[in-house]
Protein backbone atom coordinates (compact mmCIF):
# COMPACT_ATOMS: atom_id res chain seq x y z
CA UNK A 1 0.00 0.00 0.00
CA UNK A 2 1.11 3.03 -1.10
CA UNK A 3 2.23 5.77 1.93
CA UNK A 4 -0.01 8.71 2.42
CA UNK A 5 3.31 10.59 1.74
CA UNK A 6 3.53 9.33 -2.20
CA UNK A 7 0.04 10.62 -2.38
CA UNK A 8 0.84 13.72 -1.31
CA UNK A 9 4.01 14.13 -3.55
CA UNK A 10 2.39 12.51 -7.11
CA UNK A 11 -1.05 15.24 -6.01
CA UNK A 12 1.82 18.08 -5.69
CA UNK A 13 3.32 16.94 -8.80
CA UNK A 14 0.52 16.79 -11.17
CA UNK A 15 -0.31 20.42 -9.47
CA UNK A 16 3.26 21.74 -10.51
CA UNK A 17 2.50 20.46 -14.08
CA UNK A 18 -0.53 21.97 -14.70
CA UNK A 19 0.45 25.32 -13.22
CA UNK A 20 3.70 24.42 -16.09
CA UNK A 21 1.25 24.13 -18.67
CA UNK A 22 -0.70 26.84 -17.60
CA UNK A 23 2.15 29.35 -17.89
CA UNK A 24 3.15 27.28 -21.26
CA UNK A 25 -0.47 28.26 -22.88
CA UNK A 26 0.24 32.47 -21.53
CA UNK A 27 3.56 32.44 -22.82
CA UNK A 28 2.31 31.77 -26.11
CA UNK A 29 0.21 34.32 -26.20
CA UNK A 30 2.33 37.12 -24.89
CA UNK A 31 5.55 36.13 -26.59
CA UNK A 32 3.23 35.79 -30.45
CA UNK A 33 2.19 39.38 -29.83
CA UNK A 34 5.36 40.44 -28.89
CA UNK A 35 7.17 38.81 -32.14
CA UNK A 36 9.05 37.37 -29.32
CA UNK A 37 10.23 34.42 -31.91
CA UNK A 38 13.01 32.51 -30.20
CA UNK A 39 10.57 32.30 -27.09
CA UNK A 40 7.90 31.31 -29.08
CA UNK A 41 9.92 28.60 -30.69
CA UNK A 42 11.08 27.49 -27.27
CA UNK A 43 7.75 26.74 -26.67
CA UNK A 44 7.52 23.39 -29.07
CA UNK A 45 8.74 20.07 -28.44
CA UNK A 46 11.00 19.00 -31.11
CA UNK A 47 8.55 17.06 -33.48
CA UNK A 48 5.83 19.25 -32.62
CA UNK A 49 2.86 19.85 -35.24
CA UNK A 50 0.91 23.51 -35.77
CA UNK A 51 -2.33 23.45 -37.46
CA UNK A 52 -5.52 24.68 -38.08
CA UNK A 53 -8.52 22.58 -38.36
CA UNK A 54 -9.67 24.50 -41.76
CA UNK A 55 -5.97 22.76 -43.18
CA UNK A 56 -5.14 25.98 -44.57
CA UNK A 57 -2.38 25.83 -41.48
CA UNK A 58 0.12 22.48 -41.18
CA UNK A 59 3.61 22.33 -39.87
CA UNK A 60 5.67 19.79 -38.51
CA UNK A 61 8.64 20.94 -36.73
CA UNK A 62 10.01 24.09 -34.79
CA UNK A 63 11.92 25.06 -38.25
CA UNK A 64 8.50 24.26 -40.59
CA UNK A 65 6.35 26.01 -37.65
CA UNK A 66 8.41 29.34 -37.50
CA UNK A 67 8.07 29.75 -41.09
CA UNK A 68 4.60 29.27 -40.64
CA UNK A 69 4.67 32.15 -38.06
CA UNK A 70 6.54 34.28 -40.39
CA UNK A 71 3.86 33.75 -43.18
CA UNK A 72 1.48 34.31 -40.63
CA UNK A 73 2.98 37.42 -39.23
CA UNK A 74 3.30 39.08 -42.68
CA UNK A 75 -0.03 39.66 -42.54
CA UNK A 76 -0.52 40.70 -39.10
CA UNK A 77 0.15 43.84 -37.68
CA UNK A 78 -0.42 44.23 -33.88
CA UNK A 79 -2.55 42.06 -31.70
CA UNK A 80 -3.59 41.00 -28.11
CA UNK A 81 -4.66 37.15 -27.71
CA UNK A 82 -6.23 36.81 -24.60
CA UNK A 83 -6.84 33.08 -23.39
CA UNK A 84 -10.22 32.27 -21.02
CA UNK A 85 -10.57 28.93 -20.22
CA UNK A 86 -7.89 26.51 -20.02
CA UNK A 87 -9.00 22.61 -19.42
CA UNK A 88 -5.96 20.18 -18.92
CA UNK A 89 -6.18 16.73 -18.85
CA UNK A 90 -3.08 14.23 -17.98
CA UNK A 91 -2.75 11.13 -19.85
CA UNK A 92 -0.04 10.23 -17.93
CA UNK A 93 3.03 11.56 -15.68
CA UNK A 94 4.78 13.35 -18.97
CA UNK A 95 1.89 13.50 -21.51
CA UNK A 96 -1.43 15.56 -21.42
CA UNK A 97 -4.44 17.24 -23.66
CA UNK A 98 -5.98 20.48 -23.24
CA UNK A 99 -8.75 22.75 -25.07
CA UNK A 100 -7.87 26.01 -24.59
CA UNK A 101 -10.87 28.97 -25.52
CA UNK A 102 -9.51 32.53 -25.81
CA UNK A 103 -10.38 35.41 -27.75
CA UNK A 104 -7.71 37.88 -30.40
CA UNK A 105 -8.15 41.40 -31.15
CA UNK A 106 -5.77 42.02 -34.23
CA UNK A 107 -4.89 43.60 -37.28
CA UNK A 108 -4.72 41.35 -40.26
CA UNK A 109 -4.25 43.58 -44.00
CA UNK A 110 -4.62 46.63 -42.24
CA UNK A 111 -7.79 45.88 -41.29
CA UNK A 112 -8.91 45.36 -36.97
CA UNK A 113 -10.24 42.03 -36.28
CA UNK A 114 -11.91 40.03 -33.67
CA UNK A 115 -11.57 36.44 -33.54
CA UNK A 116 -13.05 33.40 -30.86
CA UNK A 117 -10.38 31.22 -30.78
CA UNK A 118 -10.49 27.73 -29.19
CA UNK A 119 -6.84 25.34 -29.29
CA UNK A 120 -7.05 21.72 -29.07
CA UNK A 121 -3.36 20.73 -27.65
CA UNK A 122 -1.66 18.11 -26.84
CA UNK A 123 1.29 18.52 -24.07
CA UNK A 124 4.34 16.94 -23.58
CA UNK A 125 7.14 16.63 -20.64
CA UNK A 126 10.42 17.34 -22.24
CA UNK A 127 14.14 18.28 -20.45
CA UNK A 128 13.09 21.00 -20.65
CA UNK A 129 10.06 21.96 -18.95
CA UNK A 130 6.35 21.36 -20.78
CA UNK A 131 5.89 21.72 -24.58
CA UNK A 132 3.04 21.64 -27.19
CA UNK A 133 3.36 18.32 -28.97
CA UNK A 134 0.50 19.65 -31.04
CA UNK A 135 -1.32 22.86 -30.85
CA UNK A 136 -4.38 23.45 -33.57
CA UNK A 137 -6.64 26.21 -33.94
CA UNK A 138 -10.02 26.84 -34.78
CA UNK A 139 -12.72 29.52 -34.88
CA UNK A 140 -15.92 30.53 -33.67
CA UNK A 141 -15.65 33.39 -35.60
CA UNK A 142 -12.70 35.85 -37.46
CA UNK A 143 -14.26 38.75 -38.20
CA UNK A 144 -13.71 42.97 -39.00
CA UNK A 145 -15.15 44.53 -35.91
CA UNK A 146 -17.95 46.62 -38.27
CA UNK A 147 -19.13 42.64 -38.80
CA UNK A 148 -19.24 41.28 -35.15
CA UNK A 149 -22.68 42.27 -34.79
CA UNK A 150 -25.01 39.26 -35.42
CA UNK A 151 -22.38 37.25 -37.07
CA UNK A 152 -23.00 34.05 -34.77
CA UNK A 153 -26.22 34.61 -37.04
CA UNK A 154 -24.41 32.72 -40.09
CA UNK A 155 -22.29 29.76 -40.71
CA UNK A 156 -19.25 31.61 -42.27
CA UNK A 157 -18.27 33.50 -39.94
CA UNK A 158 -14.42 32.98 -40.89
CA UNK A 159 -13.41 36.25 -42.61
CA UNK A 160 -9.80 35.69 -42.17
CA UNK A 161 -9.23 34.92 -46.01
CA UNK A 162 -10.50 36.23 -49.23
CA UNK A 163 -13.62 34.51 -48.79
CA UNK A 164 -15.70 33.67 -46.22
CA UNK A 165 -15.73 30.41 -44.75
CA UNK A 166 -17.30 28.29 -42.60
CA UNK A 167 -16.40 28.54 -38.51
CA UNK A 168 -14.65 25.19 -37.33
CA UNK A 169 -17.18 25.02 -34.45
CA UNK A 170 -19.39 24.35 -32.91
CA UNK A 171 -21.87 23.46 -35.79
CA UNK A 172 -18.88 20.84 -37.08
CA UNK A 173 -18.45 18.85 -33.70
CA UNK A 174 -20.45 15.29 -33.46
CA UNK A 175 -21.91 16.48 -29.83
CA UNK A 176 -23.21 19.80 -31.80
CA UNK A 177 -24.64 17.74 -35.19
CA UNK A 178 -25.83 14.72 -32.47
CA UNK A 179 -28.39 16.86 -30.19
CA UNK A 180 -29.51 19.46 -33.13
CA UNK A 181 -30.24 16.34 -34.98
CA UNK A 182 -32.12 14.85 -32.02
CA UNK A 183 -33.87 18.11 -30.85
CA UNK A 184 -35.06 19.03 -34.08
CA UNK A 185 -39.21 19.38 -34.16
Amino acid sequence: MPSPGADLEARVARLEAESQIRQLVARYSFDIDDRRIDAVRALFAENAVLRSHDGVMHAAGPDAIMAQFDGRFAVLGPGHHVMHDIQIDFVDEDNATGRVAGHAELMRHGRMMVAAIRYDDRYRKTPAGWKFAERVIGFLYYVPVEAYPGILGRPDRNHAYAEPKLADYPERLPSWTAYEAAHRT
